[in-house]
């Protein structure tokens, strides 16, 4: 059935349609409410060099170094990363409370500190100094 209402042409609607537009809006919305917190921003930072007084030296240091090429060494004997706990309990004498002083290469990356960091921690040394050299006096 058809109703006829004279010619067959369709009349232009001179309204604008917001529908889409608002779903494209809330779409959009929801995205960069969910991306924003994800997004990180890259701050070059140029820390300051440190000015504290220098302390005490312990009568027997422990020192960890992380060499150049990620090799580990507990004072003067290289130590391969899985032997880790049993040789630090044994340097130690069991004293899991005894500072570790952790020496690493300037040109070791960030997260591979943090990975000797984590392996010290799971072997339950958690006092861990990290040493560096004096600030020179006068620069």
């Amino acid at each position: 059935m058809r109703l006829d209402h004279g010619d067959d042409a369709l009349s232009e609607v001179h309204e604008i349609n917001v529908t889409p537009f608002i779903d494209v809006m809330l779409v959009l919305l929801i995205i960069f409410m969910v991306a924003a917190p994800l997004a990180t921003v890259d701050i070059k930072v140029n820390l300051p060099a440190v000015s504290a007084e220098p302390q005490q030296r312990p009568d027997e240091p422990l020192y960890l170094t992380l060499k150049s090429d990620l090799s580990l060494a507990l004072g003067d004997e290289s130590v391969r990363r899985e032997r880790l706990p049993s040789t630090l309990d044994a340097a130690a004498k069991g004293d899991k409370d005894r500072p570790i002083y952790l020496r690493a290469d300037k040109t070791v990356p960030y997260g591979e500190l943090i990975e000797v960091m984590n392996l010290l921690r799971a072997a339950g040394y958690l006092k861990v100094a990290l040493v560096g050299l004096e600030k020179a006096s006068g620069s």
